[in-house]
This record gives C-alpha cells, structure tokens and sequence, in this order.
C-alpha cells in the first residue's frame, strides 16, 4: 500500500481545520480502520489526507467520535492518553533509514513531537529526543474542539485537527535532506489512538506487532510526492 501526496491549488501555512476547504479538493482520502489489537471496541471513522507546496507538508484528521476528552495542556505532554490523531513520518525513501518525527496531536490541539531515532542509531543508544519547544512552535496547528475538554463528550462528535509543518523542520534534525520535489518518496505511518473510558489503537497501515506499540517503522509505507 502507498499513498501519493497532491501539491496544494494554493498556499500553505495557514491551517482552518476544514475539511472541505479548497486547499484538499484534489487530495487523496486515507482511513484509518486497522485495529489489530484487544481494546474497548470503540474504533471511530477516521479519515485523513495531505497535500505538499513549496515550503509545507500539510496533513488534515477527520474523526466521527465519541468519548471524547482533552485534558494535556502544554507541548510534550501526553496527548495519546487523550482523543488523539498521530502522523509518524520519515523524510526518507523504504530503501533508506528509518529515523522520523512523531507528531501527535489531541483533538484539542497539543502537541508532541519527537526526533525518533533509527534502528541504527537506537542500536548506538540514541533516545528520542524531545523537539525543542521553540521548533516545535513551527508547527501550525488548527483545530475544531476547545482546548481542553475535562469532561467526556460521551454523545457523538465529529472534530478535525489540521497541521502544516515547514519543510525546513525537517532539515534542522535530518541530516542532507532537500526539500521533496515531484516523484520523491518518504515513508510513515497514520494512526487514532485514546485512553480514558474506551481506549484504541488504530492505524492506516497494519502493524504486525503482539503488543500495541505505534513506534514500529518497519511497518511504514511509502509516501510518494506527486
């Protein structure tokens, strides 16, 4: 499986949060439906696409849910415990390394983001270090929740979460990366993911792994830039 990322019909850098803005008119559509592991069995409709220009990558999360808290107020905090949507990205081609960004996102805008290292950097014992806040802040963000919901939504509810990400991130924590021109590949992995009440763990691509874990690169797919 793969997915081809549209260029944009404008620019990038400012996120609403719509799903039916122009900007993803020609964008492929992605669900996330593999849930491979025992959870409470709330698996919500979970829908996402990205588009690309000259200084963007630009990714947009479509949730139908339900149970629905965000309680995590401060970046790096963790927002997977909430109603969350997570974009794992490699700025490489499947036949280079694997080391990439973690984004993860609630649905009321908190984010965290890591530099996940390689399979061969964990095996030199590098972690994965935490972006710097003021970096971090590069990541524009829109959302269509409050900020902070501290009750469960317990009734349906279908929010959105859209971020852009400057390419030049990318190049301040991987080494001899150009920005993607046409027919480029990277990799990654798409995933919806809460605890609270009705915890779940879903991803775009399968994850053949016993255990829940999203931090599995091996199970990336491509990400080709039209």
């Amino acid at each position: 499986m793969d997915y081809m990322i549209k260029p944009s019909p404008e620019p990038l850098g400012s996120p609403n949060a719509d799903w039916e803005d122009p900007k993803w008119s020609g964008a492929n559509t992605l669900d996330i439906a593999q849930y491979r592991w025992a959870d409470s069995g709330h698996h919500p409709p979970t829908k996402a696409r990205i588009v690309y220009d000259d200084e963007f990558i630009a990714t947009i999360f479509r949730v139908e849910d339900q149970w629905v808290k965000a309680v995590a107020r401060n970046f790096g905090d963790a927002v997977s415990q909430d109603s969350c949507v997570e974009f794992f990205l490699s700025p490489y081609s499947m036949d280079r390394t694997n080391a990439y960004f973690n984004f993860e996102i609630n649905c009321g805008g908190t984010l965290l983001l890591r530099r996940c290292s390689s399979t061969t950097e964990r095996g030199w014992g590098r972690g994965n270090p935490m972006l710097a806040e003021v970096d971090a802040d590069l990541v524009r963000i829109a959302h269509t929740l409050p900020d902070r919901i501290e009750e469960e939504i317990e009734d349906p509810v279908t929010w959105a979460v859209e971020f852009h990400v400057p390419f030049a991130l990318f190049a301040r924590y991987f080494i001899d990366l150009p920005a993607p021109s046409s027919r480029a590949e990277w990799k990654g992995n798409l995933y919806k993911c809460a605890g609270g009440s009705h915890p779940h763990w879903g991803s775009w691509a399968p994850i053949e792994l016993e255990k829940p874990s999203f931090h599995a690169p091996e199970f990336f797919q491509p990400l080709r830039f039209d």
